[in-house]
This record gives structure tokens, C-alpha cells and sequence, in this order.
């Protein structure tokens, strides 16, 4: 299995820019590669590019949440058990019990395929715009995150972010977190 996905990450990579952005649409709705695999030998090989790949993943995968959105919306959990285990479908939906929106923001930096949490915005009914928004953030903050390691590394980037990218999305999704937090709480006084 793993040689076949290794075919298709090189073939998508002779299509530079668009493979990039097909494989970011896809993946946030039903694709099993991340397009973290593409987008970082391109920003390697490209460092003056790294940004605009950023740019591209970002919008496919905001795109292609729209379209896990709508299959959550139509099939619902049914095609969630077609690809990921149940317990990790109980896990994403006590993360929307409990976080509604901020689990949009999350899935951008756990281990959990970004697809779990489009498909279940869908089934959870999450309005598309609150679905735009906190993708982009959450989406876009994961992906330039790794275009700012390729810009400032070069080609020391790749063993850097395999070493130490868990980590740093850990810090970065926190302090999203508690921004998000500090967000909620300044918005429920202005109500108050």
C-alpha cells in the first residue's frame, strides 16, 4: 500500500502547483494523503515559492472542506466508518460536543485526518461560514507554519520539521486556543 501512495505523491508532484492543489482539495474531504508530502519537497526544491505553496494548500484544503462538509451533510457517519475506526469517529464528536467551532481550529494541528472534522461539520450541521473561517486560520496557520521552517532552513528544513513539527503545531494550536478563548470571553462581555 505504501508504494502505491508513494506512486501517486510522485506523480501529483509532476503537477506541480495544481497536483499540490488537487491533493489539498481532496484530502480534507476523502483523500488519504496529507498535502503536507507534496507541499514540502516542493518549498525544499523551491524556497523562493514555499509561501505560495502555503497559499495553494490552504485554499484547496479551505475548498475541499466544503466538499467533506456536503458529503457529512448527504451520507454522514455511514462513509466516516468507510475510513477511519470508530473510536477516533467518538473522539472527533465529543471535540464538537464540547468545542462546537474550535474543533474546526484544531483539526488543523492533531493527528486526525482534517477529513474527520469536514465530514462531521457536515453532519453536525456547522455553519459553511464558521467552517470557512476557522479552516483558513487553522489550515492556513499548519501550512505556513512549514513554509516558514523551509524558508528559514532551506534545505534543513525536512529532518527539522520531522523532528520537531509536532511539537511546535502543539504550541501553536495552544495559543490559538486560548486566542480563540480570550476571543469568546471578549465577546460575551461586550453581550454582557
Amino acid at each position: 500500500m505504501s508504494e502505491w501512495i508513494h506512486a501517486i505523491e510522485e506523480w501529483l508532484l509532476e503537477f506541480g502547483s495544481w497536483g499540490l492543489f488537487f491533493v489539498s482539495f481532496l484530502e480534507s474531504s476523502f483523500f488519504p494523503i496529507p498535502p503536507d508530502v507534496l507541499m514540502i519537497p516542493m518549498g525544499i526544491a523551491n524556497p523562493d515559492k514555499a509561501l505560495w505553496y502555503a497559499f495553494i494548500t490552504t485554499a484547496g484544503s479551505v475548498l475541499g472542506a466544503l466538499l467533506g462538509w456536503y458529503i457529512g451533510k448527504k451520507v454522514g457517519r455511514p462513509i466516516l466508518r468507510y475510513f477511519i475506526k470508530e473510536e477516533k469517529i467518538v473522539l472527533v464528536e465529543r471535540y464538537f460536543e464540547k468545542y462546537g467551532a474550535m474543533a474546526i481550529l484544531i483539526a488543523g494541528f492533531t493527528p486526525i485526518p482534517y477529513k474527520v472534522f469536514t465530514i462531521f461539520s457536515g453532519i453536525s450541521n456547522v455553519r459553511i461560514p464558521t467552517l470557512i473561517i476557522w479552516s483558513i486560520i487553522g489550515r492556513g496557520a499548519r501550512f505556513f507554519l512549514e513554509a516558514a521552517i523551509i524558508v528559514a532552513l532551506g534545505d534543513k528544513a525536512m529532518p527539522f520539521i520531522e523532528e520537531n513539527f509536532a511539537m511546535l503545531t502543539i504550541v501553536l494550536g495552544v495559543v490559538m486556543i486560548a486566542g480563540y478563548l480570550v476571543y469568546m470571553y471578549l465577546k460575551r462581555s461586550k453581550k454582557a
